[in-house]
């Protein structure tokens, strides 16, 4: 069984108030397997779409290669913006070597409480997908169970992206569940009415363009 370790170290600036939060890279990041397009960075992947789309939002001018300069030029402007990343999973175990969430067993989780509580200007997590299995909001609600947390999140809007928000020792904190930047998440995408309605009105509309609008609005 393949033993899934996070390649990458939780990267928070000291001005984050933002905090992207996922699950774990492809499989090919832990083995340093890197393909051509891949940077070497937290959402790395060329399949993955999120730096993808906030370089639409932003304009940042990304590079996307297997180079120092990718991934410097993505960790200034992270800072630039105070916003930092910390996947919710360290480690899994998996039969199957791909990057599927469903796949992983055997979960060990991050402390993101402890995390939360080492960074005091975070006021919201960006989870990049929702409360289905192995998604990073069930990840870090499961998280609130095993550590014994009497955390409650409360629903803000249920609406997509859905939005949560919960106290840490007096701090008021807000998690949005972002519609996840994969390519598994172009269906559900696909079958949702705002989708149909944008589609309607612009044929050339599509997944990415959905996804910038949402995205602009929290990031």
């Amino acid at each position: 069984m393949f033993h899934h370790t996070h390649p990458y170290r939780p990267f928070i600036p000291e001005n984050a108030t933002k905090l992207i939060v996922g699950t774990l890279p492809p499989p090919r990041f832990t083995k340093r397997q890197l393909r051509e397009g891949d940077v070497d960075f937290c959402y790395g992947s060329r399949d993955g779409l999120l730096w993808l789309v906030l370089d639409r939002i932003f304009d940042i001018g990304l590079r996307f290669e297997t180079t120092e300069e990718a991934v410097q030029h993505r960790k200034e402007w992270l800072k630039s913006r105070g916003i930092g990343i910390c996947d919710m999973v360290e480690s899994s175990r998996r039969e199957k070597i791909d990057a599927s969430d469903l796949g992983m067993q055997q979960v060990e989780l991050r402390n993101m409480i402890q995390i939360l509580r080492e960074n005091p200007e975070i006021d919201t997590l960006l989870f990049t997908g929702g409360n289905s299995k192995n998604g990073p909001e069930y990840f870090f609600r499961r998280h609130l169970k095993e550590i014994g947390s009497d955390i409650r999140m409360k629903v803000i809007s249920n609406d997509v992206p859905k939005i949560h928000q919960f106290v840490l020792d007096g701090r008021l904190i807000k998690t949005v569940s972002l519609t996840a930047p994969s390519g598994s998440a172009n269906r559900a995408i696909g079958s949702m009415e705002f989708y149909k309605e944008m589609k309607k009105k612009n044929p050339e509309f599509n997944t990415i363009d959905f996804r910038v609008l949402q995205y602009k609005e929290h990031f």
